[in-house]
């Protein structure tokens, strides 16, 4: 074995090595998601406004200190707790199942006063009559529902409250709370309870009166205790809130996102299954194409898939405080990357195929077929990581997740591709273990005159991207999902099929108005509730009064408040536009042509915009993962468009075509890739069709969005991108 093979070898041994001892043990290595574990992520805004300018930055980091320190209490491990922007926090809870407890734990600001109650009768007439004295409040307590005369002065308040803690009363049958006063408030309770015996005393908790008990004797050892008809979980949400010590300001959840974890093991399962069949459709359609090449792009896939988990685990071994986030999206990347990595697969072997077929020998073929497909393999790469770059930057939770696997399965197909393949090549010849590469060759060589139908297909273009828009504006607010107008989805399994119309009933009779019912067909008993606002408690009762004999389960919340969806719609286009700008203004810089540029803008709006228009039409909503779908087909389908592009200027430099016309060039350019066209797009949509079919029901909409765009953009490629090049040929330079 000659040096550079052995080091060639030294160094793929090294990354597999490497890759495994990084990946394994799996649970270790890869945090998952709360899509595929389960539990709640939750957006907090904190109410800043109220507070001086000056105040506000250490209300919030005090708020975060808080919460921390309460969902410690709690006992959920893995927790994130994190500032986003100026007033929002984010919290993750992994593996939550109680999600009244946990919003209750959350958002409750636990603001404890100690008030006096002014119990002369006649003020509190001339009060119910509506004359409120001043520096009083007209309150109701929460045991009695007795009106009551507080005082607007706060005595004391909860930060003289050392320690809380769940208790009965003496029957042992209602929960009670039992405060333990700090020193400060020892000897402050002890002097308001002396100065103040036989009057009432109210116990406020955010505003509501839990209790009045009258003061009859000094209480001087620093304890009191709270009663207030609380069940035993109020009670003690309650006391850990009062341990915790109460927010700066209040808090209300703008976005939550919640997984039970039936649907997260589902989840896993279906990515498992997509990501297991995909690769066998890819192995065997590349061994079967491609013979001896198609079995090293194979072996290069299973490397390739071992690389991205191994540089997950590594980058989560370095960044301890930031570990890299496995997310059902983030499955759906690494699907889509083995489909790209076999694209490039594709490239060399069609570049090595010409090569014999210009009768250049077998070592020649496969050096020049790797040369010749560098740059096309490069550029597609690079465009596909500007939309994952994207992605990340104005993306989060698991879009963030199916960014980062994007971009790790890019980079790992890159190093498979030309540098892991070509070392398998270049061992073959070495030992001289093949005299031929013998492929199949389903497309033969074609003479379409493609341009002279442009204007067919334009017409068509504008034909389907403006019924598009028109499909988008007129359902207007209902073409989008929760994340851009705000709502809440609520998603159940029943354990019998029950109908759409039943549960429109039942929810309706119990008072749920106007809430969009879907099911689906692959499976009946899953049903998804869309209302305006949390209907979560109401949705319960009815199907616990209603479907008794049925069993159901909750899969998932979602609920975006109308503020963030419409900071989300923002990052979105600006995500997109930005993309898109990036692609192209590479496209132009690369192929040193304004006119290229133009073509490539032009072909990616048109896959953008009829990528979102048929999904429209198909009668499915825009939402957060349709967006990075659009995103990764302005990244995707541009690929096609630069492999031609590449092909144009080769052939422009090209000593024997010089006395053809730009028309001639570019039509012979579409017609020597119009295979290679048809093969890389196909291998990819064959993955993405495994997703739609085998993914689940949450990737459908984005898994079918793909399917579209991908179609789309080879579409685009033949028809559109290339016309458009002659139609700006004053700018190219000969």
């Amino acid at each position: 074995m000659s040096k550079n093979l052995r080091n060639r070898f030294l160094v793929i041994f090294g990354v597999i090595v490497g890759s495994l001892f990084f990946t394994f043990p799996l649970e270790k290595r890869i945090n998952l998601g709360l899509d595929l574990k389960g539990g709640m992520h939750l957006v907090l805004n904190v109410e800043t406004e109220k507070l001086p300018v000056k105040d506000r930055n250490d209300a919030v980091l005090r708020a975060m200190e808080i919460l921390r320190n309460r969902i410690d209490g709690m006992g959920v491990g893995e927790t994130v707790i994190q500032r986003q922007g100026e007033e929002q926090i984010i919290v993750q809870l992994p593996g939550i199942t109680d999600r009244k407890r946990a919003l209750d734990i959350v958002g409750r600001v636990a603001h404890l006063e100690f008030k006096l109650v002014n119990s002369e009768p006649t003020k509190l007439k001339e009060a119910l009559a509506g004359n409120v004295p001043i520096g009083f409040e007209l309150k109701e307590t929460k045991k009695e529902h007795e009106k009551i005369l507080v005082s607007q002065e706060t005595i004391l308040q909860g930060e003289a409250v050392s320690d809380a803690r769940v208790d009965f009363d003496n029957n042992g049958y209602e929960p009670k709370i039992s405060l333990q006063f700090n020193a400060f408030g020892t000897k402050e309770f002890g002097k308001l309870t002396q100065e103040n015996v036989g009057k009432q005393l109210a116990i406020v908790l955010d505003g509501e009166v839990l209790s009045a008990p009258n003061i009859r004797e000094p209480i001087l050892t620093g304890q009191a205790e709270i009663s207030g008809r609380f069940s035993f979980d109020e009670a003690s949400v309650l006391a850990l809130a009062l341990r915790s010590g109460a927010l700066p300001a209040p808090m209300h959840v703008e976005e939550e996102r919640t997984i039970g974890p039936l649907l997260g093991k589902d989840s896993i399962n279906a990515g498992i299954q997509a990501t297991i069949i995909g690769g066998i459709v890819l192995v065997v359609f590349m061994s079967g194409y491609y013979l001896v090449g198609g079995v090293i792009a194979s072996v290069a896939l299973l490397i390739n898939l071992i690389m991205i988990f191994g540089a997950m685990g590594f980058l989560s071994a370095m960044l301890p405080q930031t570990p890299m986030t496995l997310t059902l999206p983030g499955i759906a990347g690494i699907i889509l990357t083995l489909g790209m990595a076999v694209d490039a697969n594709i490239l060399i072997n069609e570049r090595i195929r010409e090569e014999l077929n210009n009768q250049r020998p077998l070592a020649a073929a496969i050096n020049a077929g790797f040369d010749r497909a560098l740059s096309a393999i490069i550029d597609s790469h690079v465009t596909s990581i500007f939309a994952a770059i994207m992605l990340f930057a104005f993306g989060s939770g698991p879009i963030k997740g199916f960014a980062v696997t994007l971009s790790v399965g890019l980079a790992a197909s890159l190093f498979t591709a030309v540098y892991i393949s070509r070392t398998f090549f270049m061992m073959l010849l070495e030992y001289k273990m093949v005299k031929s590469l013998p492929m199949m060759h389903l497309f033969k060589e074609t003479k379409i005159d493609f341009i002279s139908k442009r204007y067919f297909f334009y017409a068509l273009s504008l034909l389907i991207t403006f019924g598009g828009l028109f499909a988008l504006y007129q359902k207007k607010e209902h073409a989008y999902g929760i994340d851009f107008v705000g709502g809440q989805i609520q998603e159940y399994r029943f354990k019998q099929p029950v109908s759409a119309e039943a549960v429109r009933a039942s929810l309706k009779e119990n008072g749920v108005e106007e809430a969009i019912i879907q099911q689906f067909d692959k499976n009946p008993e899953a049903v998804l509730i869309r209302t305006a606002g949390d209907t979560v408690e109401k949705v319960e009762a009815a199907f616990n009064k209603d479907f008794q004999g049925n069993a159901h389960e909750l899969l998932r919340i979602e609920k975006v408040g109308p503020i963030v969806g419409k900071a989300l719609r923002g990052k979105a286009i600006w995500a997109i536009s930005l993309a898109m700008l990036c692609i192209v203004a590479y496209v132009g810089f690369r192929f040193k042509h304004l006119d290229f540029a133009i073509a490539g803008i032009v072909a990616l709006m048109h896959d953008v915009l009829a990528g979102m228009g048929l999904l429209i039409v198909f009668n499915r909503q825009i939402d957060l993962l349709v967006v990075t779908a659009l995103m990764t087909i302005a990244g995707y389908s541009i690929n096609d468009t630069i492999v031609t592009y590449d092909r144009v200027r080769e052939n422009l430099n090209k000593t024997q075509l010089k006395k053809l016309s730009l028309r001639e060039i570019i039509n012979l350019s579409v017609n020597q890739t119009l295979g290679r066209t048809v093969l890389t797009t196909g291998a990819t949509v064959s993955v993405v069709v495994v997703l739609f079919l085998f993914g689940g029901e949450v990737l459908n909409s984005f898994a079918l969005c793909l399917l579209i765009g991908m179609v789309t953009g080879a579409y685009s490629t033949i028809f559109i991108a290339s016309p458009i090049v002659l139609a700006c040929q004053r700018f190219v330079k000969k």
